[in-house]
């Protein structure tokens, strides 16, 4: 009879880890996507200057920049349940602050949002490792879809939602306290069934004394972290504005968005499943670089034309470089607390670099007002991601 109950109290538990991924992830990119639909709105409501917008989508990842490698270090001092919980509270209070009106409280409100994310970004693959150790690749690709999916949404909805809750702008971004007040609620009924079945594994991490920033292997994967979302956060922030200068009808431009969202679903769920079975992913690498130079080319040189071939091209080659970059962080260390400490170090040193993507990519459209320069730009950076990935894909922990 005690072994049926803890049978079952361990199924109970396992599906409720389940939730907590899903939920997680979808709060982890959505709150940044709705924002790009509706920028005309916000910089027209709040009288708004280009450099004021473009900080809508760069403070969120210098804070992941600045904040991951703290969030690492101290993470053992708390369970993962309760980091993300906490992570979840900080984020729905920026979601809260940034919708309240004022010009102050829209840019603190991203700051919040990015260190809510930021906590969420770099406990969640440590989570996953500890609680589904034997199903990494599968877990890894359920958190992925969940980001993806939500952010799908918040791209082709978020002007829609605007509308249909009243409240324009505010309601496409208040939105998404619904999402975060549903992951709170789960991770508060996980802490709750921990603390009745005490027998049951406790999601904490031990200590690690490792240095990551004294492997190389480790600065592999944090660069072409960088490089991979500094080429998504570019696309992601100012596809509207170029699509609107090839001649495309603004309110199309958000479809686009969510075709390359879309893409990426099936992608980011398959390929972590797919790559964690392969004894090294550079096949995959150079597959992904070779997508993301013709799509920057095609950008250059043929403006809006195929732009819906373009977006799959961006969702597939977009989406196999974000799993992959999260399935490193688990199948390149040896245990959960090494797991964060490389979320953290790719998380601050990847974001910081994909920080500077959109101002530069619109600096140069400054100067070169055919958008070529800004995708040339983004050419380049590809071939760098290259370079590092080809490194990151070997079979080799961080550790060695």
């Amino acid at each position: 009879m005690k072994n049926e109950t803890r049978k079952n109290a361990s199924y109970i538990l396992m599906a409720i880890n389940i939730l907590v991924v899903i939920l997680v992830s979808s709060n982890l990119r959505s709150p940044i996507i709705s924002v790009s639909p509706v920028l005309a709105d916000i910089k027209n409501a709040l009288h708004l200057n280009s450099f004021q917008v473009s900080l809508l989508t760069s403070i969120p990842l210098f804070m992941f920049a600045t904040c991951s490698v703290l969030v690492s270090r101290f993470s053992h001092q708390l369970s993962i349940s309760k980091l993300l919980m906490y992570s979840l509270i900080i984020l729905s209070f920026g979601l809260f602050l940034r919708i309240t009106g004022s010009l102050w409280t829209l840019f603190a409100g991203s700051v919040f949002i990015g260190l809510g994310i930021c906590i969420g970004n770099v406990v969640t693959p440590g989570y996953i490792k500890n609680n589904f150790p034997k199903q990494i690749g599968l877990m890894t690709g359920i958190f992925a879809v969940s980001m993806n999916l939500t952010a799908a949404l918040a791209s082709g909805f978020s002007v829609r939602i605007g509308e249909w809750t009243g409240f324009g702008w505010r309601g496409s971004l208040g939105i998404w306290l619904i999402i975060a007040g549903l992951g709170l609620f789960v991770l508060i009924l996980e802490l709750i069934f921990n603390k009745r079945n005490s027998g049951q594994k406790k999601a904490a991490l031990s200590v690690s004394d490792f240095n990551m920033f004294k492997s190389a292997q480790a600065w592999n994967i944090s660069i072409f972290m960088g490089l991979q979302s500094l080429f998504y956060y570019c696309i992601m922030a100012w596809l509207p504005s170029f699509l609107t200068d090839y001649k495309m009808q603004e309110e199309s431009t958000g479809w686009v968005l969510f075709m390359i969202q879309i893409t990426m679903i099936p992608i980011t769920f398959c390929a972590p499943i797919i790559a964690s079975k392969m004894k090294n992913q550079r096949i995959l690498i150079v597959f992904i670089c070779s997508l993301m130079l013709v799509s920057t080319l095609m950008f250059a040189w043929l403006q809006s034309q195929w732009i819906y071939a373009n977006a799959v091209i961006i969702g597939i080659s977009n989406g196999l470089s974000f799993s992959l970059s999260i399935l490193f962080f688990s199948t390149r260390t040896k245990n959960s607390a090494n797991a964060v400490k490389i979320s953290g170090m790719a998380q601050s040193v990847g974001y910081m670099i994909a920080a500077f993507g959109p101002p530069v990519f619109g600096r140069l459209h400054d100067w070169d007002l055919s958008w070529k320069s800004s995708f040339y730009f983004l050419s380049c950076a590809v071939i760098l991601m290259f370079y590092f990935g080809m490194k990151a894909a070997r079979n080799k922990c961080v550790e060695d």
